[in-house]
């Protein structure tokens, strides 16, 4: 499996008491199959997975695997802080439905956890998974990084078909595009160096700008594909606020919020996390608006 292109790391949404809203749940995941998206993440970070207990994970993979058709990719997150429960998780989403699987890194015990300790956890979940694992790193949430020596050794692995790297860290992305080989995938989380990020050879991004954006992020991983690297650059100068305040400014929060503009149901975060507030609600919403006017009409090949 090559994975490239782009996906939506879709949000949870969630009743006013805190249940699974399941009906919302597949009303916004055939608006985004009417996208052309290359596929979902479900239980992501954006997800608000480790807010999601192990039976509501499942029935949010198979529920979204019935309104994925097939040529779309469903990715299921399945990190957890042990190899034995990554590989139960791992099992559990493939049994339901899940094409691939995006595992998170290990971080609790952080300072014992050594290059020789994630190609071990890795490999293990990689063996005992009947779907392909994507690595997934993401410093700035769990304070780990997973080294390029690592990467590069995992990479061999038949079962390890890619990395997601969430993190803005350029110079990362340009280790990992250059020890990757045709059939390791190298997919980035970051909105605002989408653009910086395809031209060092990733080969697509998994962003929550494209959970609100899927259009302008599709165009852009287009431009770039078709050598239109001006028109790239523009796309993606207009595209940064919006991601920003969807990701390292308001969060889960601001990005429910965006989506509720645009009529999807998003719904509150799980508290612990908290509702942003209205000027912040309102600022999104304005950067949402200023955004459609400019990509109005632009056309993306599905």
């Amino acid at each position: 499996m090559h994975v490239s292109g782009v996906f939506a790391p879709i949000p949870t949404p969630f009743t006013a008491v805190g249940a699974l809203d399941l009906d919302a749940w597949r009303g916004n995941l055939d608006r985004w199959m009417g996208t052309g998206l290359q596929g979902l993440v479900v239980l992501g970070s954006n997800g608000e997975a480790p807010l999601v207990d192990d039976d509501e994970s499942e029935q949010l993979v198979a529920a979204a695997r019935e309104r994925i058709p097939p040529g779309r990719l469903l990715i299921a997150g399945t990190g957890r802080q042990s190899t034995k429960c990554a590989i139960d998780a791992s099992r559990r989403a493939a049994a339901v439905g899940a094409d691939a699987v995006l595992v998170r890194t290990p971080s609790y015990f952080k300072g014992q956890l050594t290059t020789a300790s994630f190609i071990r956890h890795y490999s293990d979940v990689a063996d005992a998974c009947p779907v392909p694992v994507l690595l997934y790193n993401f410093t700035g949430l769990t304070g780990v990084t997973l080294p390029v020596e690592a990467v590069s050794t995992l990479s061999r692995h038949e079962n390890i078909v890619g990395i997601k790297e969430s993190g803005p860290d350029l110079s990362y992305v340009g280790d990992l595009t250059g020890l990757a080989h045709d059939e390791f995938s190298v997919l980035v989380g970051s909105g605002p160096t989408f653009f910086s990020s395809l031209m060092l050879g990733a080969d697509g991004g998994i962003m929550a700008l494209a959970c609100v954006a899927p259009a302008a992020c599709l165009r852009i991983y287009e431009l770039v594909r078709d050598g239109r690297l001006d028109d790239a650059r523009a796309l993606q100068r207009q595209v940064v606020p919006l991601a920003k305040l969807v990701t390292s400014i308001h969060g889960i929060p601001g990005l429910k919020a965006a989506l509720t503009h645009l009529g999807y149901v998003g719904g509150a975060a799980r508290p612990p996390l908290e509702p942003i507030a209205d000027d912040a609600i309102e600022q999104i919403s304005r950067a949402l608006d200023a955004l459609a006017e400019v990509t109005s009409g632009v056309p993306v090949r599905a």
